[in-house]
């Protein structure tokens, strides 16, 4: 088939149509000359061709072909448009073309004969045997291995034993390949004049065998062969299978633009969906650092404030240590004014004993003070080393944990991108880029599956951390409670406790003072259990927040403001808001370190501070 040579100035899918009506435009007005006189034609899209000339349906067959190719987007357009023309605007007066005849139906001139469809080939005078005194026909099978050369589909034998002879019916395949097969049956019983004229001029004669292609007198003929051909074919001309052919392919031709048009909106809105998606990832990650370098700055900032209370505190000692040592001197010297004294006069003497006496112990105990407070110290440094390296620890941690799920949801934003790449390239079609890209997709998935099995290591590594960490907690509760004997600054807060007092006060304005106390109490006592039962939930969620806060409308509290007033109310929904906090699922009273000049929950460096304080007033007691 000729093809076109037009291939520069290429032009994309969704044009080729815009194209292809410029083109017939520019057909219908003659500007390209396409008949050269009543039987050639030209194709004036294929300049530079060594074959030039046409008949009519040689050029609509080589115009179908190119336009149906995968040729460049200006070639199909203009194919297609001359396809139109010749279809529309050229009557089809040259008659079938040569090359078509040749190659689809080679050995019948006439295209308007009536042949049964499907290709049917009759055979007429099969001889009969005689063996075990019976008469034995040949069966099809071994007819069908002596016709093989002419691909029959399948061969039916009719029999006649008063005749002494058979019939059979060769039926071939039902494309232009069977029909050529059929010609070929029919021309190798005519050249050894074993035709159908043959068999009507020597009818029952002999024992040869005859044979021809199935047409309408078969067709409408009696016997056996004719029901046969009646009840299994149809009469049908070669032209108008041709037709019937060529409007099925321009069917089809229409159908499969259809459906790439719809394959191209399909992919275009694939892009747009893959675009709108690496925009919005973009973002993300763009916000992410921002985050993470706010993140950054805080903790640089909080870093630099504990050196700068370490510094203090180190200041701070050797304050402390230089005035105990003044305070050794002056000791010394007032030591030495006694013993000049002491030369002077008796009295004086044993009033200088007494109080150097007394002084040594006093020195003495400031000794024993000054070594307390050098172990105190040296604690102190012991336990701010500690902070400081579970600070550096946790700021690694930290550090590393967020390197890693910078690596992980960067692996996630290229795993989604590879799969993004994967559906486009599944609908362009593209096999080799499809299964590189597939390559790489199984790669980041293990990169994957291999920091996922990193995370759950480090994870781990963290709850038990935390268990350490909470097992500290539990132990200093538990010292601070035997150490704190009153309200101090800070100490241990029962949290979900109701508060006592507001029910002395409301009870004292309603009872006598015996009656009030244990009014008071049996009250406390009465609404610590209703807080404590999971059944009653006075909350409600702030809207377009994730917290809970104290339902005002829920009838108990409204019945306890009204009948013990707002001080009451207070109590409780504050031990409310404590449980839902501190155990909301338990519903029972936590144990909890608390500053209780700050209102909060006390920090680990607050309670080291507090400890040293106490430890101080108490060597200073001492």
């Amino acid at each position: 088939m000729e093809t076109s040579s037009e291939e520069d100035g290429d032009i994309s899918e969704s044009e080729i149509r815009d194209y292809e009506a410029k083109s017939y435009l520019q057909l219908k007005t003659r500007k390209h000359k396409v008949k050269l006189s009543d039987s050639i034609f030209r194709c004036p899209f294929c300049k530079g061709k060594k074959k030039q000339d046409f008949i009519y349906k040689d050029l609509l067959q080589h115009a179908t072909g190119v336009g149906l190719s995968n040729r460049k987007g200006k070639v199909k357009a203009n194919h297609r448009a001359l396809m139109r023309f010749l279809k529309t605007d050229v009557p089809d007066a040259a008659g079938p073309s040569k090359r078509t005849v040749e190659k689809e139906c080679p050995t019948r001139p006439d295209q308007d004969d009536p042949f049964v469809w499907p290709w049917m080939g009759i055979i007429y005078n099969l001889p009969i045997e005689l063996e075990a005194e019976e008469h034995v026909g040949t069966c099809a099978s071994t007819l069908k291995m002596l016709f093989s050369k002419y691909n029959p589909v399948e061969i039916h034998a009719f029999w006649d034993d008063q005749c002494r002879s058979g019939n059979a019916i060769v039926e071939f395949q039902k494309d232009w390949s069977g029909f050529k097969d059929a010609m070929a049956f029919e021309k190798s019983f005519e050249v050894n004049h074993f035709g159908k004229r043959d068999w009507n001029k020597q009818k029952h004669c002999g024992s040869n065998v005859y044979g021809w292609v199935a047409q309408a007198d078969d067709y409408n003929s009696m016997g056996p062969i004719g029901e046969h051909l009646r009840a299994n074919g149809a009469l049908k001309t070669v032209s108008d299978l041709s037709k019937e052919e060529m409007r099925k392919n321009e069917k089809h031709l229409t159908n499969l633009a259809t459906e790439i048009d719809i394959k191209n909106k399909y992919l275009k809105e694939m892009e747009c969906r893959y675009n709108e998606t690496s925009l919005s990832l973009s973002k993300v990650v763009e916000e992410k650092n921002k985050l993470l370098l706010a993140y950054t700055e805080e903790m640089r900032e909080m870093q630099r404030i504990a050196r700068d209370r370490s510094s203090r505190i180190f200041e701070e000692n050797k304050r402390l240590k230089s005035e105990l040592e003044s305070q050794g001197k002056e000791l010394e010297r007032r030591r030495k004014e006694l013993e000049m004294r002491e030369a002077q006069n008796d009295n004086e003497k044993r009033e200088l004993d007494d109080e150097r006496k007394k002084n040594e112990m006093k020195n003495s105990s400031l000794q024993m003070a000054n070594l307390e407070k050098a172990k105190a110290d040296e604690k102190v440094l012991k336990l701010l080393e500690d902070q400081k390296t579970e600070k550096e620890a946790l700021l690694n941690r930290i550090l590393r944990l967020e390197k890693e799920l910078d690596a992980k949801h960067q692996l996630e934003l290229d795993i989604q991108q590879l799969k993004g790449k994967v559906q486009v390239l599944k609908h362009m079609g593209s096999d080799s880029s499809l299964e590189e890209m597939t390559e790489k997709l199984k790669e980041k998935e293990g990169e994957m599956e291999a920091m996922e099995d990193m995370n759950q290591t480090l994870i781990v590594r963290e709850r038990s951390s935390n268990d350490e960490l909470q097992d500290a907690r539990k132990v200093l509760i538990k010292e601070l409670n035997e150490m704190c004997g009153g309200r101090s600054l800070v100490g241990i807060k029962r949290m979900g406790e109701i508060n006592l007092k507001p029910f002395r006060v409301a009870c004292m304005q309603r009872f006598s003072a015996k009656e009030a106390e244990e009014k008071s109490a049996e009250l406390c006592s009465f609404w610590q259990d209703q807080i404590s039962d999971p059944a009653w939930h006075p909350y409600r969620i702030v809207r377009g927040e994730s917290r809970e806060e104290i339902d005002d409308e829920d009838e108990k509290l409204k019945q306890l403001k009204d009948e013990l007033g707002d001080g009451v109310y207070e109590a409780v929904t504050t031990a409310l808001l404590e449980m839902n906090e501190y155990n909301p699922s338990g519903r029972y009273v936590v144990q909890e370190i608390w500053n209780f000049k700050a209102e909060k929950k006390a920090e680990m460096k607050e309670v080291m501070q507090f400890i040293l304080k106490k430890l101080s007033s108490v060597k200073r007691k001492k």
